[in-house]
């Protein structure tokens, strides 16, 4: 079978998942494929580049066809509701979002975690604006969806008989008493 840019960037990422930045080599990812060596170097001229493939794949398809999803919805409770059923549902398939954070100091890593970390903030704190609160308290119920966010998914992947959906609670405390924050009462 002959594989192309995509058939080891998906290795990879499951790789990533299962074993952490370090189960991304060459050698061990053409093993588990059933390829030799050389078809990856076809495709990648080594691992950085390979690694660097696989983030901006996880990027394009963990943040912004997410988005693009979410934005289908109506309203934007509906959009926030969406956004943490498919983000907290996708954790407990294996966690690439654990493994890019614990190697967010590696250079490939860290300008595809930043990126993607701004870029999901920036969303998060759209859709609390057009709930209705204010530009400064939807950036702190941002950085607390995001928080809560990271925080189940490292859950999910250290203790997954613990953690049970937080989903409807969330939604229902970060959206709460959005009227009375955005107009200062």
């Amino acid at each position: 079978m002959r594989r192309n840019r995509d058939d080891w960037t998906e290795t990879a990422l499951r790789a990533l998942a299962e074993g952490g930045l370090g189960a991304v080599a060459i050698e061990p990812l053409a093993a588990r494929a059933g390829a030799t060596k050389g078809s990856v170097y076809h495709h990648f001229p080594n691992r950085e580049a390979l690694l660097k493939a696989t983030v901006e794949r996880w990027e394009r398809e963990h943040t912004e066809k997410v988005i693009e999803l979410v934005e289908a919805e109506a309203t934007p409770h509906d959009k926030l509701r969406t956004l943490f059923s498919t983000v907290l549902d996708r954790t407990r398939k294996g966690s690439v979002e654990m493994a890019l954070q614990a190697g967010a100091e590696h250079e490939v890593i860290a300008p595809v975690l930043q990126r993607v970390t701004q870029r999901r903030l920036d969303y998060l704190t759209e859709l609390f604006e057009q709930l209705g609160f204010d530009r400064e308290h939807a950036k702190k119920r941002a950085l607390i969806a995001f928080s809560l966010y990271l925080g189940q998914v490292q859950m999910w992947s250290t203790l997954p008989g613990l953690v049970e959906p937080v989903l409807d609670e969330a939604v229902q405390v970060l959206t709460a008493h959005h009227a009375a924050v955005a107009h200062n009462v």
